[in-house]
């Protein structure tokens, strides 16, 4: 697996949750997708670029198992966020977005920028867990218009219990969103089994696509309920009748799209989608749990990542001889708080796992599970 991708010289790269390695295959993408066009037909080349886009959401929604009509491409988490959100009226005694105050940043600055629409940002305090389901029971309620779960927290590497979330939204008659930033690659994503309303994600962490192609996926029956405030004309019904006093948002999730999409994200992130599958997302996640199990060996620790994502995420009291034990080894590793996260994906080897798992017990450095 490892010979699919560019992987930086030095020591193990285990840092799949900020940015994964360079598909072989993307320079290629990059030139038939974007380059070559542009090179040899100019201003004619927003037909092949066009496909690829549409070779992007095939891709993509193959992998989710869902229909293309369901995706739309997005720029990055954020702006799929806004796009979404934007779409919504909140109404008197529900207005309030329910998220988690573990939720990656992104998340809580696009719903707090939503309240001079007259939104109100609702956090779920950090100290009490997004893995387990009466969490968020006791916290949605007739109040809440949305709930934005992440699948997988950046910081601990828990997973929400998706599905209960999903069933307790509707009882309350709240849209249900789910942030698979860092998990899509790694996880199963299946949002129709999920029961969930609406998902966002991006290419550039375990689907190995770099940064620029993230997307929205919205359940079809919603779709045209939702009208998002940031127009453009690829979001048009028609985008080529050019009529500046008329706005008609497409019918199916073309309408979250907004203005001229970039090319180039998306040809990379199509390699990107097109490698991981290729592979195998559950060869890959059977890769990443032998990893750890050989990390855990190695270190005299038993770790379950029963209810986590890809990243192992261990807390450490001394951070400072953390980074001396490992940095002179060449580890690519990143620490967020007392929080090492390594991640193991298909270019590493068990032997790399058990290099983390010898350092860290011969420097007698204590840690326990991020939670």
């Amino acid at each position: 697996m490892k010979d699919l991708f560019h992987v930086p010289p030095g020591g193990p790269y285990l840092l799949s949750h900020s940015v994964g390695c360079l598909p072989r295959s993307a320079r290629n993408a990059l030139e038939a997708g974007y380059l070559s066009p542009w090179e040899t037909t100019g201003g004619a080349a927003w037909g092949p670029w066009l496909e690829t886009i549409e070779g992007f959401r095939t891709a993509l929604a193959g992998m989710i198992g869902a229909d293309i009509t369901e995706v739309a491409p997005q720029q990055s988490v954020s702006s799929a966020l806004f796009s979404l959100l934007s779409g919504l009226r909140p109404a008197d005694g529900r207005n309030q977005v329910l998220m988690s105050e573990q939720a990656f940043p992104t998340v809580g600055y696009v719903a707090q920028g939503l309240e001079r629409l007259g939104f109100e940002t609702r956090l779920i305090p950090a100290a009490q867990s997004p893995g387990d389901a009466e969490t968020w029971d006791r916290h949605l309620d007739a109040g809440v218009a949305a709930v934005v779960a992440m699948h997988v927290h950046s910081n601990t590497g828990v997973a929400s219990p998706i599905p209960e979330i999903a069933a307790m939204a509707r009882r309350h008659g709240a849209l249900s969103i789910v942030d698979v930033a860092q998990s899509a690659g790694i996880l199963p994503v299946t949002p129709r089994e999920w029961g969930i309303d609406a998902l966002v994600g991006s290419s550039v962490k375990w689907l190995c696509g770099g940064p620029g192609a993230a997307w929205l996926w919205l359940r079809q029956s919603l779709t045209t309920t939702i009208e998002p405030l940031d127009l453009g004309w690829f979001g048009h019904e028609d985008p080529y009748e050019f009529d500046i006093r008329a706005f008609r948002h497409a019918p199916d999730a073309r309408r979250f799209q907004g203005g001229s999409p970039s090319i180039a994200p998306f040809a990379l992130a199509l390699a990107g989608i097109e490698t991981i599958t290729g592979i195998g997302q559950r060869a890959i996640l059977d890769h990443n749990r032998n990893c750890i199990a050989a990390f855990a060996a190695a270190a005299d620790r038993t770790i379950d990542m029963d209810g986590r994502g890809g990243t192992l995420c261990l807390e450490f009291e001394d951070v400072a001889r953390l980074h001396q034990t490992l940095a002179p080894r060449g580890f690519r590793y990143d620490v967020r708080g007392r929080c090492l996260r390594a991640s193991f994906h298909a270019w590493n080897e068990p032997e790399e796992a058990i290099l983390l798992g010898r350092a860290i017990a011969e420097a007698g450095l204590e840690f326990r599970l991020a939670s």
